[in-house]
């Protein structure tokens, strides 16, 4: 065999080839490969790559390679800051960079380094997500922001870069299920709204949270009045339980959304 090379067996019983890579005593598997030949080629460039100090990482970038854009940046990475990841990650000065591709990179912060350096990020139809637990999961959801947060709306990039996802330059607008804050020249209020045929308003409140407590109640109403859709409800840490029941017995509910219901279980 080559050197760097090494045959192994699918089920069926046909040969391929695995490259592997061994760097300061970590061995490095570079992938599989049809012939000998080209996973030999994977490891000469491996070995390139981790050996040339003149590669930079942006000419990296420009190379042509047998080997996979992730597998470059892990081992470029690896190169330059002496920590291996398999996901593609690369370390910045307190933050690190995730290349989807070579055009798609995110931006997060260190605090974030252990969870995507175990969790791969995908892309589908626009939404960015992980496997966990197999589930699919929102990478938003790190930020408090639900699965139907709309950008611009419920959140925005305070830079106006979307693909910078460190803490802070995502400010979330609307944390609550039904909720949405809304200025006039009076001030900052929030509107809160029931999906159920249509969107239906609740009643506009002063306050983030009981707009959401509110919503809630107006969920609890129509489940009363035979609504069966599955609808999500709001959780409150800030309130004991006994904090929340008094706000929830207080709190005053559109007297139109009420006859709305009673007709529809009428």
């Amino acid at each position: 065999m080559l050197p760097g090379v090494y045959i192994a067996y699918k089920k069926n019983g046909t040969a391929y080839y695995r490259a592997s890579i061994t760097y300061r005593s970590k061995h490095i598997s570079l992938g599989s490969f049809d012939t000998e030949e080209n996973a030999h080629l994977a490891y000469q460039e491996a070995a390139r790559l981790l050996g040339d100090a003149s590669i930079s990482f942006e000419d990296a970038f420009l190379l042509p390679t047998i080997l996979s854009f992730s597998k470059v940046i892990s081992l470029l990475n690896f190169r330059d800051n002496l920590i291996y990841f398999k996901n593609p990650i690369y370390l910045r000065n307190n933050y690190f960079i995730y290349y989807i591709s070579k055009s798609d990179e995110l931006k997060f912060d260190i605090d974030d380094l252990f969870y995507y350096s175990s969790h791969k990020i995908m892309r589908r139809q626009g939404h960015l997500f992980v496997s966990d637990y197999g589930m699919q999961i929102n990478i938003l959801s790190r930020y408090g922001i639900k699965n139907y947060g709309v950008a611009g709306r419920d959140y925005y990039f305070a830079n106006e870069d979307p693909t910078d996802f460190r803490y802070s330059n995502i400010i979330v607008v609307n944390q609550y299920y039904g909720v949405t804050k809304i200025s006039s020249s009076r001030g900052v209020a929030y509107k809160v709204q029931i999906h159920i045929n249509g969107n239906y308003t609740v009643g506009t409140y002063q306050n983030e949270e009981k707009a959401a407590i509110a919503y809630n109640k107006a969920v609890d109403l129509a489940k009363k009045h035979g609504v069966s859709k599955n609808f999500q409800a709001n959780y409150l840490e800030h309130y004991s339980p006994r904090e929340y029941a008094e706000i929830y017995s207080q709190i005053k509910i559109s007297e139109k959304y009420i006859s709305y219901l009673k007709h529809l279980s009428g």
